[in-house]
């Protein structure tokens, strides 16, 4: 009955429920698209998927206006957005890079997610393929059982409706709490740009809250916290704005310290639900061969005391820091964090930066006893010498560390793994994204980290972008790495299809922990690998049918081992 309804070819449009992997150009057709009609999710889970639909007349060939409405026994659980189109100059880097991408050239990707309201319009154009996003919020204590959901699109001109028919069967089991760390790094002073707004001000801090509440919907449990403003994706000899939240006073040559900003900070984060904290670099990245900016008021006056001049392993930086760091520490401790709290020195530092780095970590490693340490780099060097213990591995060179046994790993990605591992840029499928849910599991990775939650400068913080024309950075990295959300006009953020797809790949991994704590971690891999293809970092399946077969079988073994208990 479900399949009858969803499809109406006999009628000038076309409406049919997809699955959440579908990203499709407009020129593609609906017709030739897998139908997905039913599926499963468990308690506590946000389970989305999507009714596309496309028009093959249009009186005038103008837009038509389709206005939405839903009607199901859950439908206080569910929330509608429109899949929206956005300009890509720069889908990947051509230069040696795979074949598994929508397309290698520039256009109009799905991406951007714009909610919509009961009784709103979504629009489409003549042989134009659009589709409607769904998403299915599960409170933990919702009631087991098959639920179905109808979507309709009326027709605001002529009163006919069109609609599809899904069935969402809700096990009876709890989705388990996310174990893995992740963070992606988190930029205010992008959004006070943006926004226009002065730094720290009521209003700036309401807009963080926004976004804050947005990163921890989808996954995100540590967040980057600029003690001092973050010495990230800054030209040599430039500055961002100052987003420094430690005040800083200098009078008759003796530091002191205020923790005001610090305090409201954490207070926001721990209310949001953030549970982790990540303090800003110590040293400029790429090799901590320099201080970040630091603002302090000397003897009264307002100004900047450290940065580029700045000698990282000079004596005057060094005294600073070691009068700084114990009492950042205390203020941690005070606040109930410390134990929830890592320190980075350097992002990213290349082979070449091991022994400016490991003398930048010298300045600091006693008053830092018992931190955590932790950056993002590849170089198995690093972690051979001892410079920290807890790497943070991109993912196309993490295997090295896999195979030598190094365990608690954190792997990353940025615009560098563009070949062959997963990632988010918005030109890749989005079973490309997700699979690396498998990958996290398989591999017992405990955190994960990626640059751009919200990213709205160029390359190198030289000037503000508009998020909406430039998604690249002024031609710096494929559309997708810089950011995964949109300013939405009230200061709040709009997900997109890149972010919601890690999301879902985090659901994956929970599934499966869960699974491994009923049925033991063999039963886990029985469904997720055929030992003749064993999956690695570079080495997956590819297409949709994997991920969403893996994940029912994964949702079936528990509903059945859930019932035995």
């Amino acid at each position: 009955m479900a399949a009858e309804n969803n499809e109406k070819k006999d009628k000038r449009i076309t409406v049919k429920n997809v699955s959440a992997l579908e990203k499709h150009f407009s020129y593609e057709s609906v017709e030739a698209v897998r139908e997905y009609n039913r599926a499963s999710a468990l308690r506590g889970e946000r389970f989305s998927y999507q009714v596309a639909y496309t028009c093959r007349e249009i009186p005038g060939n103008v837009r038509l206006d389709l206005k939405i409405g839903v009607s199901s026994p859950i439908s206080d659980y569910i929330s509608v957005c429109r899949v929206e189109r956005v300009p890509v100059r720069m889908p990947m880097y051509k230069v040696e890079a795979d074949d598994y991408y929508m397309s290698r050239e520039p256009g109009l990707y799905p991406d951007l997610l714009l909610p919509v309201k009961e009784g709103e319009c979504v629009f489409t154009l003549r042989d134009e393929y659009n589709s409607v996003w769904v998403d299915v919020d599960i409170p933990k204590d919702a009631k087991s059982g098959v639920f179905p959901i109808e979507l309709t699109l009326t027709d605001a001109a002529d009163g006919e409706s069109y609609s599809a028919l899904f069935e969402l069967e809700i096990i009876d089991a709890v989705l388990p709490e996310q174990e893995l760390k992740f963070t992606q790094w988190f930029h205010s002073d992008c959004l006070a740009t943006y926004y226009n707004v002065e730094i720290f001000s009521e209003e700036h801090w309401r807009i963080i809250g926004e976004f804050i509440k947005c990163a921890v919907k989808n996954g995100i449990n540590m967040i980057l916290t600029p003690v001092f403003t973050p010495a990230l994706d800054t030209r040599v000899g430039g500055e961002r704005p100052t987003v420094q939240l430690c005040d800083i006073y200098l009078d008759d040559g003796k530091w002191s310290f205020g923790f005001d900003r610090l305090r409201r900070w954490v207070s926001l984060c721990r209310e949001c639900g953030i549970k982790y904290f990540e303090i800003s670099h110590l040293f400029t990245q790429w090799g901590a061969e320099h201080a970040p900016k630091i603002m302090a008021r000397v003897n009264g006056e307002y100004k900047k005391v450290f940065g580029w001049e700045t000698d990282a392993m000079g004596k005057e930086y060094s005294d600073f820091l070691r009068e700084f760091l114990p009492a950042l520490k205390e203020e941690l401790v005070s606040l109930g964090v410390f134990e929830n709290t890592v320190f980075h020195l350097s992002d990213e530092p290349g082979g070449d930066k091991l022994e400016n780095y490991l003398k930048a970590k010298s300045v600091v490693e006693d008053v830092l006893d018992g931190c955590v340490i932790m950056d993002a780099l590849s170089d198995y060097s690093f972690y051979k010498r001892g410079a920290l213990n807890t790497p943070v591995v991109s993912s196309n060179h993490i295997e090295t560390y896999i195979e030598k046994g190094v365990k608690n790993l954190w792997a990353y990605y940025c615009c560098g793994q563009y070949k062959d591992v997963s990632n988010r840029l918005v030109a890749m499928p989005q079973a490309r994204n997700r699979v690396i849910g498998v990958q996290l599991f398989k591999f017992d990775i405990v955190g994960f980290l990626q640059w751009g939650y919200n990213f709205y400068y160029s390359q190198g913080s030289v000037s503000p972008i508009n998020p909406y024309h430039c998604n690249d950075g002024e031609y710096w990295v494929p559309a997708g790495d810089a950011f995964s959300v949109y300013p939405a006009p009230n200061g709040a953020a709009y997900e997109t299809l890149h972010l919601v797809g890690f999301t879902q790949a985090l659901q994956d991994l929970r599934a499966m922990r869960l699974l491994e704590s009923l049925a033991g971690r063999d039963c886990v891999m029985e469904i997720i690998e055929d030992p003749e293809e064993p999956i690695t970092f570079t080495k997956y399946p590819h297409g949709d049918e994997y991920i969403l077969t893996a994940r029912e079988k994964i949702n079936e073994k528990i509903k059945e081992l859930s019932a035995k208990k």
